[in-house]
């Protein structure tokens, strides 16, 4: 029995996200691979595309690492995110 949480039906909640900011800064997935390199993350390509697919769960210090490379916060990548949640408490 599978008892992964999952958001919106994805491991994680800012694939797309990573994915836009990736666009928008004009890197290919294996630009933004080798940046993470850069910081000691060994990311390959195929990771970032199942991350930006949401079918892999995002690691914090991977976080960290994605909002220090597109210079935004990490409440900024996770924004929908917390929006979401938020709408739900009662």
């Amino acid at each position: 029995m599978n008892n992964t949480i999952k958001y919106k039906d994805n491991l994680n909640s800012i694939g797309n996200i990573i994915k836009e900011y990736r666009i928008k800064n004009k890197m290919t997935q294996k630009n933004l691979s080798e940046k993470m390199q850069l910081y000691g993350i060994d990311l390959n390509k195929n990771s970032l595309q199942r991350i930006e697919k949401g079918t892999r769960i995002i690691k914090e210090y991977e976080l960290a690492v994605f909002s220090i490379i597109f210079n935004v916060s990490t409440d900024e990548l996770l924004n929908e995110c917390i929006k979401d949640y938020k709408k739900n408490i009662v």
